[in-house]
């Protein structure tokens, strides 16, 4: 996915929710700071989204232009409905959100996950796909170890997923 297509998503899932005001928070809000990410980074074919300040309005989005619909088919690419549960982020998330907006969103706000917000979610989730997106973004330097660390120990989870995500790090800290 390129940055001109989460665009195309912004603007298309704003009209289709009446609201001018997005949350992205799956992998490709990494376009939100970074408009050319590694392309190792960009494999997804789906846009985590929501409105922000009407969630449950998610899933018209999906419905209209979520996977297998018209919209997929015509470009590759498709919203996945998700709300404010659907990952676990830092305290204060909200203040580090990225805001993108532009002529390619027509006027709508797509707010993605800070790039260490990101980082701290996909480490939360544990899936090796994520551990590799984890690993990516930290060796080319799109976040701060040190920050991801912080913002990790912060989190309010169960003792065994603290460890493995530590864990992780621990591994990672030393082969870069």
């Amino acid at each position: 996915m390129r940055r001109v297509d989460l665009e195309h998503i912004i603007r298309a899932a704003s009209v289709i929710a009446d609201v001018d005001e997005l949350i992205i928070v799956g992998s490709q809000s990494i376009l939100g700071k970074f408009p050319n990410a590694p392309e190792e980074l960009l494999v997804s074919q789906e846009v985590d989204i929501y409105p922000k300040h009407y969630p449950e309005r998610a899933e018209l989005i999906e419905g209209a232009i979520g996977e297998l619909s018209m919209f997929h088919d015509t470009f590759g690419y498709y919203a996945q409905a998700v709300g404010p549960e659907t990952c676990i982020l830092a305290e204060g998330w909200e203040d580090r959100l990225v805001s993108l907006k532009n002529q390619g969103t027509k006027g709508a706000i797509g707010w993605c996950l800070s790039p260490a917000d990101l980082i701290v979610a996909k480490l939360s989730a544990q899936r090796e796909k994520d551990f590799r997106f984890v690993s990516i973004a930290i060796e080319r330097g799109l976040v701060s170890f040190e920050e991801v660390y912080q913002l990790y120990q912060s989190l309010d989870i169960e003792a065994e997923k603290r460890a493995v995500g530590l864990g992780f790090l621990s591994k990672l800290k030393k082969t870069t």
